[in-house]
């Protein structure tokens, strides 16, 4: 329990932000709340949202048991009732800040923060149940004193006071849901799961019960990751010297997508796309590896067999994506041959059906190792059409970037199978498609649902496929495909198609209307305010969006860079995480199977930060949901480059974008913080200064409350409590004393401002440190 007037309501960045900061749900455990799986039977308040499983809410009534049975029977009827609704807030969804429990490293209460007015009516009635619930002896010091007692169980953030936050409707509404700003954007977070890494173009799961993951960068090497976030020294795959990039940021060449046979457990093989070079003439390649008989943890890369190789007449436009379906094919998704507009023939590579460019392949290599390296399925659309090749599943595509398939529903299923791929624009739009068998998906006669080649556009098919969503080049100028969201920690994202864009760095979001068949938008911000607040979670991240991905047990993904070059060291991998609700404890629990590891395991260190940002309004765009009347381009629109990915050049230091990492700023001289029992101090603690980039103590037996005021406005707080000498905070031992003799009249912006001796100048020890205590409030004596 901490001592008196204690400042409890947030972490030093969240006491800087605007009071106008979202609600912040938050359990003792620091996670989100949670729906309970089943009724609570004692804290029933709590039942449908809160921080309380049956487990949980048993263990309190087992308590409530105890306490109540010394109660004689006219103190139970008078108080069994406040001493239920003080046990039960261990369940309210804002336990962390009734309990001052917001920051892992600082203690806990033991009596959930009151409201003066409940606080004094429950004294005055009910006084002998505190005893009960705390050991704590400060509080147990001020028992007859009810003015102070009630003080030392006040939350300085009033808003979140028991049990006045129960009729607050800020607080209160929309509890539950995923987190909005006025404009609908929708607040997520990230979690940093791996870094360092080389433009990482994929990232996938072997299937097998490992729930180890492996990370492909583009200049052809691909990592392994353990369960506990471990990598693995020695790559599962090198084969950088065969692959075909460069160093040039927007070489679109490389090692591109790497997927898992769905019996890898059993047969051991891999399959891997990839560019290379045969001689002088640029191919994509989709390659067979088998697992090292040795080693779990690697490829033999002597095993490798050439399933597939097609040539790319340009150096972009290369496609890159395997995926195995659940009717256990190989699909493999081509781009249309590069350059710009599909130039290739008559009708472009992607409407000519007797050309792999521009296409959906589907093919079998399942029991290959006998006979032809793979097989045509015998349901594929084009089989009996003599002018197709029978390996085209789809067709009229032109650079489809990053495809999915939809886990289904966890409890219906719904929407199992389905098919999704961001395709690549040219001059206008970007869209996303569902892929089904047979279909012409418009290219080049259109791009979108505008007319691209009017002339084709004009003969097209009645029956090509339109997007389900398509939006215009000022929004971003190339789509990475991404995922329809099937996990179970963050159930509000169920059945939203997460995708983004790869040079804006937006991320977006799609989710089916039922009803209409038709798909809403909902653009996906980084949390503002306290949203991210949570122990290990950012909310930033690096702008290049790559791909997307899914790990074993269906949490998402996304792998980004700050620079787009193959051989720059910049890529992180970002979970995304919704802090408005998580699965109840337990629930996401996996047990993966042991993995045989060979290879010296290398601790991951996060580097990105959490960085306090306040919500501001953000310019909103028109995105396109129907096709354009007759196709008409849009005056407005500019005519842009080709939006090929990775083709155009990184924004200056200028206005920062949407998504784009941000770097905290280091302290200035001047600045201060506090600290106690070696851990910092929430409105109250020891006086610590920043000046010529050391931290140091202020050592003065004539510290005064004027001094402390300016203190604790500096750090967000419009009062001073008192001013601590004689190291009332502990002593600052590890620091130097850098300031004495400081003398201020309280309107100083810093202590430096304030007359004080020579920095690092001083008479006194560290046994006279001195502290401050701050409040938000304007204290008076009771």
């Amino acid at each position: 329990m901490r001592g008196p007037r204690a400042a409890l309501a947030l972490l030093l960045a969240a006491a800087l932000a605007p009071r106008s900061a979202r609600p912040h749900p938050q359990c003792l455990d620091f996670k989100p709340p949670f729906r309970p799986p089943r009724g609570l039977a004692f804290c029933r308040r709590y039942a449908e949202f809160g921080c309380c499983d049956p487990r949980r809410d048993r263990a309190l009534l087992q308590r409530f048991y105890r306490l109540s049975a010394g109660l004689d029977e006219r103190t139970y009827a008078a108080c069994a009732g406040h001493l239920q609704d003080l046990l039960c807030q261990e369940c309210s969804p804002y336990a962390a800040h009734l309990y001052d429990a917001e920051d892992p490293s600082t203690p806990v209460r033991t009596i959930p923060g009151l409201c003066q007015d409940y606080c004094m009516q429950v004294w005055q009635n009910c006084r002998s149940i505190f005893r009960s619930l705390s050991a704590d002896p400060e509080l147990i010091a001020l028992e007859n004193n009810m003015a102070k007692f009630c003080r030392y169980l006040s939350l300085e953030d009033t808003d979140y006071c028991f049990p006045h936050l129960l009729a607050n409707q800020n607080l209160n509404q929309n509890l539950g849901l995923v987190t909005a700003d006025a404009e609908g954007c929708l607040q997520l977070c990230l979690m940093e799961v791996a870094n360092g890494l080389r433009n990482p173009v994929a990232m996938v799961h072997a299937n097998d019960g490992t729930h180890r993951f492996f990370i492909a960068e583009q200049v052809g090497l691909v990592w392994t990751y353990l369960p506990d976030g471990t990598r693995l020294e020695k790559p599962f795959l090198n084969i950088s010297e065969a692959v075909l990039t460069s160093p040039w940021e927007g070489d679109e060449r490389g090692f591109l997508c790497i997927v898992f046979h769905p019996k890898f457990k059993f047969n051991g093989k891999v399959y891997v796309y990839y560019s290379v070079e045969v001689r002088y003439e640029e191919r994509i390649r989709i390659s067979e590896f088998r697992i090292s008989p040795s080693d779990m943890n690697a490829l033999d890369h002597g095993s490798e067999r050439i399933i597939l190789e097609i040539e790319e007449p340009a150096s972009n436009h290369n496609g890159g994506e395997l995926l195995f379906g659940e009717d256990e094919y190989l699909y493999i998704f081509t781009g249309d041959g590069g350059m710009a507009g599909d130039p290739f023939g008559t009708f472009g590579n992607a409407q000519n059906k007797s050309a792999l460019l521009g296409k959906v392949l589907r093919i079998n290599v399942n029991n290959n190792d006998r006979g032809p390296l793979y097989r045509i399925p015998p349901d594929n659309p084009f089989i009996s059409d003599p002018t197709a090749r029978p390996e085209v599943y789809a067709y009229g595509v032109r650079n489809m970037w990053r495809c999915s398939f939809d886990r289904g529903d966890p409890q219906t299923k719904e929407g199992k199978g389905r098919l999704f791929c961001g395709d690549v624009g040219q001059n206008k739009y970007e869209e996303v498609d569902i892929v089904e068998k047979g279909k012409n998906y418009g290219w080049r006669a259109r791009e979108g649902f505008s007319c691209y080649d009017k002339k084709l556009c004009t003969n097209s098919s009645l029956d090509d496929v339109l997007p389900i969503y398509a939006y215009p080049h000022k929004m971003g100028k190339s789509v990475t495909g991404g995922y329809v969201y099937r996990g179970c920690e963050s159930p509000n994202l169920n059945g939203l198609y997460i995708f983004g864009d790869f040079m804006s760095g937006r991320l977006m979001s799609l989710k089916e209307d039922h009803a209409t068949g038709e798909w809403q938008y909902s653009e996906i911000c980084m949390g503002t305010g306290q949203t991210c607040m949570f122990p290990g979670l950012i909310n930033n991240y690096y702008q290049y969006i790559i791909s997307f991905a899914e790990d074993e047990a269906g949490e998402l993904y996304f792998l980004s860079t700050g620079v787009p070059s193959a051989t720059a060291s910049h890529g992180v991998v970002y979970k995304v995480v919704d802090t408005s609700r998580r699965a109840p404890p337990g629930k996401c629990r996996v047990e993966p199977s042991p993995v045989k590891v060979k290879s010296k395991r290398i601790p991951f260190v996060p580097k990105e930060k959490f960085i306090m940002k306040t919500p501001t309004p953000n310019p909103r765009l028109t995105t396109t949901t129907e096709a354009p009347w007759g196709g008409v381009p849009d005056p407005k629109t500019p005519r842009t480059p080709a939006g090929d990915r990775v083709r155009t050049p990184r924004p200056g230091k200028g206005g920062e974008q949407r998504g784009q990492r941000r770097r905290k700023k280091p302290p200035v001289d001047g600045s201060v913080r506090l600290m106690r029992q070696g851990r910092r101090g929430r409105g109250r603690g020891r006086v610590e200064i920043f000046i010529d980039g050391e931290w140091g103590t202020v050592c003065d037996d004539g510290w005064s409350l004027p001094a402390a005021a300016v203190v604790c406005r500096q750090l967000g707080f419009p009062y001073a409590v008192r001013a601590t000498k004689k190291a009332e905070f502990g002593a600052g031992t590890s620091l130097r004393i850098l300031l004495d003799d400081v003398q201020c009249s309280g309107q100083e912006r810093t202590l430096l401002e304030c007359s004080h001796a020579d920095v690092g100048t001083h008479n006194c020890s560290h046994e006279e440190d001195a502290g401050v205590e701050c409040s938000r409030e304007e204290v008076t004596d009771w």
